[in-house]
């Protein structure tokens, strides 16, 4: 008698389970939101083609200038996040009581070579934080 067939069918179910969760993870949220949502509320007021961000109404014009000082603080914080990242691998590799001297000389060029940015931002005067006035017709 052959048992293969039974084992078989047993891999199906388990594959055809895992599909029909891994299908309800996905679409369940957007079934649950169409369910529930209010409907035609975007209708009152002719307020069809208005832009909403969390529900509330917009203030003024959404075309407002930022200072170029919040995204370069954004890209030295993603440089120092994304190293310090690498610093706890590094860590954990290092622990070889042989090379503790040499690891330890590594991580402080790393770190050296990263502290390189924050003086050259701050040459620049990148951290200078002066009101900007901006002139409006």
């Amino acid at each position: 008698m052959d048992f293969s067939v039974f084992l078989y069918r047993d891999d199906i179910l388990w594959i055809t389970a895992f599909t029909l969760g891994g299908l309800s993870f996905a679409l369940g949220p957007i079934l649950i939101v169409y369910l529930f949502m209010p409907l035609k509320t975007r209708q009152v007021l002719k307020k069809r083609d208005q832009f909403i961000e969390c529900g509330m109404e917009p203030i003024g014009d959404s075309w407002i200038r930022y200072g170029i000082v919040f995204y370069l603080y954004a890209l030295i914080f993603l440089a120092f996040d994304v190293d310090v990242l690498f610093l706890f691998p590094v860590a954990l590799a290092y622990n070889d009581e042989m090379f503790v001297i040499r690891d330890f000389i590594e991580i402080i060029l790393f770190v050296g070579i990263l502290s390189l940015a924050v003086v050259y931002a701050w040459i620049k005067g990148v951290f200078k934080w002066e009101r900007k006035t901006y002139h409006r017709p």
